[in-house]
């Protein structure tokens, strides 16, 4: 009898390992030293039998983790992995922008990592991003709904695990994509609070960057192209070799966009990415990194889960079922959570016009009216606040996503984390 209830302890101990995991990473190939920034990996099973299997990093505040506050990040697409947002938007180290010459490509330290003054999660989601894996067939097919209800999942459980953040501010974060799934996961976690959930989770709020967020806003990029002299008045033809995250680059290869006669229908096909002289050549580069079991070891990848690491994957099985996310963001105005939302103003993929035209669609009141943001005295933006306690932002001459402007953005968190204005 001793000897069964040692079997069932053991069994249940390794069910557990095989479905919750957490590791501190101090090395990491390709950085020199041990890293000068508290880094931990790890899984946490969501859904039916803990069958998605969601991995993250999680970066402790540069500053004061103790009370500094703390924010879920998910990266866009859907699809593409969380560490999109710590190697090159707002994480502590970046690659080195060199050719890759078959070594381990090199991490060095960044200057604007949001982590200064915040703990970030980074969390590969949905299932099948990155390294996180579903256990079962079924598992793998996933929605808008189900995305944000792992999410919430996965944080209620993240918590339990690290109680020691349960008191500090909370937000959730993300751009592109995510600008669907950061407004619900917000609702979502608000509504929890509400009726009892537990852990409480200390929201405060949710940033987001150039977000898609309703239907029409596909209609915003002809107006932009057109107005920035990218296209005629008297007709829309190939915009082609022109980089669509931030049209004042040079073009990489990374994807051609078309707007084609007579529907005006956005098509894209993919390219290889080409010179160590573009920005876009570090994507290439986590390829090379992630797919040496070195880097998987450091990283504490189970093995076995993911044969090939992909930063993007285009053949995620996942159904599109959040169309208008607006009547999120007026929920949570209503209830009193701050928000940020920011634009690169020369994003032809998801247009600042379009952002601005929903966010007035909300009908508050402007408390602050459009004026400049600076920078050591210089206009980097505008911005205007509005009486439902969101902030709305401009990067003068920025993209589709944070790393086009890392200073800027970083000052803008900054300002607008610790409640000041920008």
């Amino acid at each position: 009898m001793c000897r069964l209830l040692v079997i069932v302890i053991a069994i249940g101990i390794l069910c557990f390992r095989a479905t919750s995991s957490t590791a501190r990473v101090e090395y990491l190939p390709g950085f020199e030293g041990p890293l000068p920034f508290y880094l931990e990996t790890g899984y946490v099973g969501v859904g039916e039998n803990k069958d998605v299997q969601l991995f993250y990093y999680f970066i402790k505040s540069e500053s004061n983790p103790d009370t500094d506050p703390l924010m879920l990040w998910i990266s866009g697409g859907p699809g593409c992995s969380s560490i999109t947002g710590l190697l090159y938007e707002i994480g502590p180290i970046k690659f080195e922008a060199v050719n890759y010459n078959g070594n381990i490509p090199k991490l060095v330290l960044t200057t604007y990592s949001w982590t200064k003054m915040a703990s970030i999660i980074f969390v590969d989601i949905p299932v099948d991003t990155g390294f996180s894996y579903a256990r079962t067939t079924g598992a793998s097919h996933s929605n808008d709904t189900q995305l944000s209800s792992h999410a919430y999942e996965f944080m209620r459980k993240w918590f339990e695990i690290h109680p020691e953040f349960i008191s500090n501010s909370f937000y959730v974060g993300g751009d592109s994509y995510s600008g669907k799934p950061v407004p619900i996961i917000t609702q979502l976690i608000s509504d929890g609070n509400d009726v009892g959930n537990k852990p409480y989770i200390n929201l405060k709020g949710y940033i987001l960057g150039n977000p898609s967020t309703f239907p029409e806003e596909d209609n915003y990029q002809i107006r932009f192209a057109n107005g920035m002299g990218l296209i005629s008045d008297e007709h829309y033809e190939c915009i082609d070799e022109i980089e669509p995250p931030n049209i004042l680059e040079p073009f990489c290869g990374g994807r051609v966009w078309l707007i084609k006669l007579p529907n005006n229908k956005l098509l894209f096909e993919h390219q290889p990415l080409s010179s160590s002289l573009c920005r876009t050549y570090g994507y290439e580069l986590v390829y090379n990194w992630l797919n040496e079991d070195i880097v998987r070891e450091a990283l504490h990848i189970r093995k076995s889960t993911i044969s090939e690491w992909i930063r993007c994957n285009d053949d995620l099985n996942f159904t599109t079922t959040a169309f208008d996310v607006r009547s999120y963001h007026l929920n949570m105005s209503n209830k009193g959570y701050r928000s940020l939302i920011y634009s690169g103003d020369h994003d032809m993929l998801i247009p600042h016009q379009s952002t601005q035209a929903w966010i007035k669609q909300l009908n508050f009141n402007v408390i602050e009216q459009w004026r400049t943001w600076k920078l050591n005295g210089q206009v980097v933006g505008y911005t205007e606040s509005y009486s439902n306690m969101m902030t709305f932002a401009t990067l003068k001459g920025g993209g589709h996503t944070a790393e086009y402007k890392p200073e800027e953005c970083f000052i803008m968190f900054k300002r607008w984390i610790s409640n000041q204005p920008l």
